[in-house]
């Protein structure tokens, strides 16, 4: 079988030999992550890198991302690759920091979202949720957590806190969402068994205020730390600042963030010495 031209090699041909400079163009405000892998596709092009922001850098419209040059057929990939690989993370990276800044120091900002995430994306939402100063992980050291299916195979919560009671050093994280009980009963079991986190799962908010009552009147909250999550957005953050939350889930809002937007501009070209 014959190999497909590359039509980008006709349309160029009169041009091919001459040095181009370009840059990556931001066309609104936010933050900048996905540069360490931008860098290795410049190199992976044959790029020269002229100019390149830093990781977590703050930009406006009109800010240039990185400048580079080459030749025509290498910028013109250069369009089709950095763009991609810039403008999806630091959209996410942007919309975390829109959430700490809400939440103002706390609750403790996390999107555990990208576990849904396809494995070549893992890495770069991971990335960019951390760029935004928001949290992966529901727990900065090991724990375990202890979802509805795990709850499910292992007979309940106690029984699930119990079957993880010999993992010295990490933490126990217990999702609640009122499938074997209410969700008050729910957390109240997982505070008196030993969790170490209550994860209202419910998206409910409604169903906060009822748990932390019971739970201090138990004398139990200051033994567990209390989550919450779904369906969050920027309007429903207010209202929790208003609760005593320590942390908060949030995963559409984030990981679908839209794209900051992009473009790249020819700078200069030359004609090959």
């Amino acid at each position: 079988m014959s190999k497909i031209p590359d039509i980008r090699d006709e349309i160029l041909r009169n041009v091919r030999a001459r040095r181009v400079t370009a840059s990556i163009v931001v066309d609104d405000e936010g933050i900048i992550a996905g540069i360490p892998v931008a860098m290795k596709e410049c190199d992976n092009l044959g790029l020269s890198v002229l100019m390149t922001l830093e990781t977590g850098a703050r930009v406006k419209k009109g800010d240039e991302v990185v400048r580079f040059a080459g030749r025509p057929k290498q910028v013109v990939m250069a369009e089709e690759f950095l763009i991609g690989l810039l403008a999806k993370p630091s959209g996410i990276a942007t919309m975390a920091e829109k959430f700490v800044k809400a939440t103002e120091g706390r609750p403790r900002v996390v999107c555990g979202a990208w576990k849904k995430m396809p494995p070549s994306l893992k890495d770069m939402v991971r990335e960019a949720v951390v760029v935004g100063g928001a949290f992966y992980r529901m727990e900065t050291g090991p724990f375990a957590y202890l979802d509805k299916n795990y709850i499910e195979l292992l007979g309940g919560i106690g029984k699930s806190l119990a079957a993880v009671a010999s993992l010295n050093g990490h933490s126990k994280v217990v999702q609640v969402k009122g499938r074997h009980g209410d969700v008050i009963s729910e957390a109240i079991e997982a505070a008196e068994a030993g969790a170490d986190v209550v994860f209202i799962d419910t998206g409910n908010l409604d169903d906060v205020g009822p748990v932390l009552e019971k739970l201090r009147g138990l004398g139990l909250r200051n033994k567990v730390k209390i989550a919450f999550g779904g369906g969050l957005n920027l309007e429903t953050v207010g209202k929790l600042k208003a609760l005593d939350i320590d942390i908060i889930d949030v995963g559409r809002e984030i990981v679908d963030a839209p794209i900051l937007d992009m473009k790249m501009e020819i700078v200069d070209m030359e004609t090959e010495d």
